[in-house]
This record gives C-alpha cells, sequence and structure tokens, in this order.
C-alpha cells in the first residue's frame, strides 16, 4: 500500500522531537495528519484516546515518559504514560480496525552483551524507564498482535534542542574541555531517518510485529561526542573520555546497547545507514551558516 491510499496518519506525542520530525514530513510527502501534543490527548485516558482513532488510521504512538532519571522516583506516572497508555491505544485501533506502530527503546536490554541486540535476544531492564517500556511492548501486542513495536536507541536531531548531540554542538562552539563518559555503547540513531523508517513502516511495506530501527554500527558516548566535535571544525582532543562513575544518575544504564537491525532489514525495513554517516547529515541540516567543514 502506498502513502497515497492508505488513511490518516494519528501521532499521540506530536509535542516531542520525533513526533514533531514526523508530523513535519509526513505533511510534506502529502499525507494526511492529526498530529496531537500531550495537551490535547493524554494517552493515559482510555476515553479520549477512543475519541481520537478511528477506522483505517494508521496510528504512530510518540507519547512515552522518557525521562530516564525521573522514572526511578515517579514509577506511577512513567507506568501510566509507557504502559497503560500504550495499551490504551492498541484497544482503541483493535476496536475500530486501525493500524498501531508503538516506539520502544534498546533500555529494553540488560547491556551485558558484546554484540549488537537482535529482536529476540533476551530482554532484562536495569532501570524503571526500561521496565516499563518493556511491559509497554506488552501490554500493545496482547491487546493488538499486529501492531508493530519499533525499538530505537539513542535519538538526536542535532540542531538547537536538549538531545546529546545539540549539547555536544554547543559545546563544541566553546574553547572549553568536556568529560564525556566512554563506558556506556549504544547506536546514536538520526531523528530523520527514524521517521523514515516509520513512514515505510506505516505504509505497509513491513510485516512483523517486533522491529529495530536505529542507525548502523555502535558507538561510546565519548566516540559520539568526538564526532560532532571532527564534523563542526573543533578540536576532538577537547573532548575526554570518562566513566559512568564520574557522572552518577539516579538509574542505572546498561553498558552496552546496540540495537542490530539484521531482523529487520530481512523483514523488509531498509536499512537504516551508518551512524556517523547519519550524524553528519544532521549537524549539516540543522547549520544556518551553510554546510559544515569538509572532513578529509
Amino acid at each position: 500500500m502506498s502513502f497515497s491510499e492508505s488513511r490518516r496518519i494519528v501521532i499521540p506525542g506530536a509535542g516531542g522531537m520525533v513526533g514533531r520530525v514526523l508530523a513535519a514530513q509526513a505533511r510534506r510527502q502529502g499525507r494526511e495528519v492529526l498530529a496531537l501534543t500531550s495537551a490535547e490527548l493524554d494517552i493515559t485516558d482510555a476515553s479520549a484516546v477512543a475519541r481520537f482513532v478511528a477506522a483505517g488510521d494508521v496510528v504512530i504512538n510518540c507519547a512515552a515518559f522518557t525521562q530516564v532519571d525521573a522514572a526511578e522516583t515517579e514509577p506511577d506516572r512513567a507506568r501510566a504514560v509507557n504502559v497503560d497508555g500504550p495499551g490504551h491505544l492498541a484497544r482503541a485501533c483493535a476496536a475500530v480496525g486501525a493500524r498501531l506502530i508503538h516506539i520502544s527503546t534498546d533500555y529494553v536490554f540488560p547491556g551485558t552483551q558484546s554484540r549488537p541486540y537482535e529482536i529476540d535476544d533476551p530482554t532484562g531492564p536495569v532501570n524503571v524507564y526500561g521496565r516499563t517500556k518493556l511491559a509497554g511492548e506488552q501490554a500493545v501486542h496482547a491487546a493488538l498482535p499486529t501492531a508493530h513495536v519499533v525499538r530505537t536507541a539513542w535519538v538526536y536531531e542535532g540542531a538547537d534542542g536538549a538531545d546529546f548531540a545539540a549539547a555536544m554542538r554547543r559545546k563544541a562552539a566553546g574553547d572549553e574541555t568536556v568529560d564525556v563518559v566512554a563506558d556506556q555503547v549504544g547506536s546514536p540513531t538520526y531523528v530523520g531517518d527514524l521517521v523514515a523508517a516509520l513512514l515505510q513502516i506505516a505504509d505497509g511495506e513491513v510485516r512483523a510485529p517486533l522491529l529495530h530501527a536505529a542507525n548502523a554500527g555502535q558507538a561510546s558516548r565519548f566516540d559520539q561526542a568526538c564526532a560532532v566535535f571532527e564534523a563542526v571544525g573543533a578540536d576532538p582532543e577537547r573532548v575526554r573520555p570518562v566513566g559512568s562513575d564520574r557522572h552518577p544518575r539516579p538509574a542505572p544504564r546498561p553498558a552496552y546497547s546496540a540495537l542490530s537491525g539484521r531482523c529487520s532489514a530481512d523483514a523488509g525495513l531498509t536499512p537504516l545507514r551508518p551512524w556517523r554517516e547519519a550524524l553528519h547529515a544532521a549537524l549539516a541540516a540543522g547549520r544556518p551558516g551553510g554546510p559544515l567543514p569538509s572532513t578529509p
């Protein structure tokens, strides 16, 4: 089914980075979009959810409680948004004959591997956020087995936002050194590439119920920070590697959570490009003064 034949795309959580970029890209492609911020649709309210979902819709759930540290002290709120809300969406879609694409996370894995996680590798979240996101996956598939759950990781836009790449870009514009953890490894993912994958799934080209959509390869936060500095013409020697113990956080993070896209590619999802290539494109797209400096 092409997008010209598909129905309306409904986006809960349209006020967040993924939802905002998704709505903009879908509209540029001429799709009918209903973008709903959390103020316009509280997915924890089952009756409200039912009012916004109609037969034939493709619902792409971008609403989530993503504050990993805050989830440790607000577990009930995290569960309401990450478990109950997706369950309400899945039941509403099942009731009227709508499709659902639900975004999940690499944090459903324990971080004990040294190779990228496959879709069927054992889960084992190490923090409240990851546990609620895993329970959200289960709630979605319990209510709507045909729903697509799409795990992604370390999503960034790279412009003037709160994401890691944007923060490192701002640091690069100064002259101070920056300490960045080198013992957390994952899959940095450009939001534009994630959105392209979500829209491909929305078009019905991919049938698998569980997918990974992350830029290819793996990097530590230190690697990612150095790459940002290099891309914008700053000295990467200003980035210094440190251990996670130098930056203690309320919620533990998995030491390794890179995602493999192998099974997703087998299911028909176009593989996302290598993370360094995506990062350079993201930073170039967000640069108001023109292209980035050339790199050797």
